[in-house]
């Protein structure tokens, strides 16, 4: 499930985004979208490829990685983000669910970290501490 006031548009600096076309309440769950699950393997091949920066660490161990499918892995990243994710390792789905209110044409971000208080640099992040 995609609601459908979501669009893939392009993000400045950031290449793609997801936006949206209308206001969203906080609280809102906007995706609901299945994941293909690598094992460990997979996990270690993909990661030397182009992959490497559209996979999610998957499973309470985080020792295997999942390709989230719908627009999952389009959000970009912040620091301070308007929304979060949520894994269901039993369903192998991810959600997308608004921390806030979301503007008309405002961009959605989540934090790659997983917990959106978390401010550890991420791997493309070249910015000192």
């Amino acid at each position: 499930m995609i609601k459908p006031y979501l669009q893939i548009l392009k993000s400045k600096g950031r290449g793609r985004g997801v936006f949206t076309k209308e206001r969203i309440a906080s609280g809102t769950r906007i995706e609901t979208s299945p994941v293909l699950v690598l094992s460990y393997d997979d996990t270690a091949i993909a990661d030397k490829t182009k992959l490497h920066n559209y996979i999610f660490l998957w499973g309470a161990r985080e020792t295997r990685s999942c390709i989230a499918l719908g627009y999952c892995s389009i959000y970009n990243h912040s620091y301070d983000p308007n929304c979060i994710y949520e894994m269901d390792f039993e369903a192998e789905t991810m959600s997308i669910i608004t921390r806030r209110e979301i503007k008309k044409g405002e961009e959605l971000f989540i934090n790659y970290n997983g917990d959106p208080e978390n401010t550890n640099p991420v791997w493309f992040d070249v910015r000192k501490k």
